[in-house]
């Protein structure tokens, strides 16, 4: 049998674990794009990506938590303007309309008496990761699908007609250990059991024994997989249930692999099992919305900021990234882009000599750029391929100063050392 473990409102309620005055009222943790990293006065940012095992984006953060006021509001022309969405909401302000993803502005005028707190994404990654270890003791095979979600297998280890009794008293230890409210779901394969988490919470267990009895009824969109893509294409052949899915076995048959996959995970005869070690990441990449800029000197200094960051996390990563992309958003949804592949030794100065060329060829002056998003791929490690020999002497030497800085930034932050186009 398999469990799924989900912690219910995990940003939430780690604040509540910290936090216990903040039990039993609405209140939610919201975030907006980090724009620290392009101010010119050093804030000391440093890097959290520990959680390697899961999907989980790489988080910069300062040690200094920022109130309410410090971190979402923006006074321009004296006028109070509250930025950020909404990242995970308790159920008392989930009861008043609050919704993940939500703004929170809109939020707030939802719900008045809500409080919001600041993402304090060094706490949830260290929970995390606290959780998932306690679990490996507990459990044989243990996947940390998600920063807030597990998969177990206990197959062998715990008899059938005592799983539930199992999950129960797991629940109560993650509690009483971690003052996180967890629901678990139980099924005899990986999908259905995550599908039954949502069937138990809020802060429940559910097992699901007969699968076709179960899946009968519940609408395409609940399992986990079925993205609006998808679910426009069933709705098309008037499958609108998972139940109805199981009688169309030929028609999913003919979708080849996506459909063949999807078929066995909705009926249960996919017979995948735990993932306990993920391959290694296949990018390395960060984005920045803010408000509309037009300088393009300005707009070329935030991709060199940013590019210091990618630079430190390539090097953390101990990867060599074959190929660079940059894309620009600009107002009114026009969007420019440009990619290289460069058979060389990584650098942060080869790296950011490649994007001032590619931001030359693709930027639009006189336009105000909202957006920029940039990334590495193609890593040695995953694709074979002979380097330049050209030249190795030179990228040789920028390399090495390249991890001289990445020893400098690790110990005293990512800010300690900046190139002059950032400034």
């Amino acid at each position: 049998m398999f469990l799924h473990i989900d912690i219910d409102s995990f940003f939430a309620s780690a604040e509540r674990a910290v936090d216990p005055a903040l039990c039993g009222i609405p209140m939610a943790v919201g975030s907006r794009s980090n724009l620290e990293i392009f101010e010119r006065d050093r804030i000391d940012t440093k890097l959290m990506n520990d959680n390697s095992g899961a999907f989980v984006s790489p988080v910069f953060y300062t040690e200094r938590q920022k109130s309410f006021e410090e971190y979402f509001v923006d006074t321009l022309r004296g006028e109070r303007k509250i930025r950020g969405i909404i990242t995970s909401a308790s159920y008392e302000a989930r009861a008043c309309g609050v919704k993940t993803a939500m703004p929170i502005a809109q939020a707030l005028q939802l719900c008045p008496s809500m409080v919001v707190i600041p993402s304090h994404y060094r706490l949830y990654h260290t929970l995390s990761q606290q959780l998932y270890r306690f679990m490996q003791q507990k459990i044989p095979l243990v996947e940390q699908y998600s920063i807030d979600e597990f998969f177990g297998d206990l197959s062998g280890w715990i008899e059938e007609e005592r799983v539930h009794d199992f999950a129960m008293g797991l629940q109560k230890e993650i509690r009483e250990h971690f003052s996180l409210p967890v629901s678990i779901g139980i099924a005899p394969t990986k999908w259905i059991a995550k599908l039954a988490t949502e069937t138990a919470k809020p802060y429940g267990v559910f097992e699901v024994k007969d699968i076709d009895a179960y899946i009968e009824k519940i609408p395409i969109e609940k399992f986990p997989g079925i993205g609006k893509g998808f679910q426009k294409r069933l709705k098309a052949h008037y499958i609108s249930t998972l139940g109805e899915i199981k009688e169309q076995r030929k028609l999913f048959y003919s979708w080849k692999k996506p459909g063949i996959q999807l078929y066995k995970r909705v009926t249960g005869t996919d017979g995948e099992g735990i993932e306990t070690v993920r391959g290694g990441r296949k990018s390395i990449g960060i984005s920045r919305t803010f408000d509309p800029i037009s300088e393009p000197e300005e707009i070329k200094r935030r991709i060199m900021v940013m590019a210091r960051h990618i630079v430190y996390m390539v090097m953390d990563a101990g990867v060599n990234p074959t190929t660079y992309y940059l894309k620009i958003n600009y107002e009114y949804g026009v969007k420019v882009k440009c990619s290289e592949t460069v058979d060389r030794l990584f650098s942060e100065f080869l790296y950011k000599h490649y994007l001032e060329m590619m931001y030359e060829k693709i930027v639009l002056k006189g336009k105000r750029a909202v957006k920029l998003t940039l990334n590495v791929s193609n890593f040695t490690c995953e694709h074979t391929k002979t380097l330049s020999l050209l030249a190795l002497d030179q990228d040789r030497d920028t390399h090495y100063l390249t991890e001289e800085l990445q020893v400098l930034r690790k110990r005293f932050g990512l800010d300690i050392v900046k190139t002059a186009n950032e400034l």
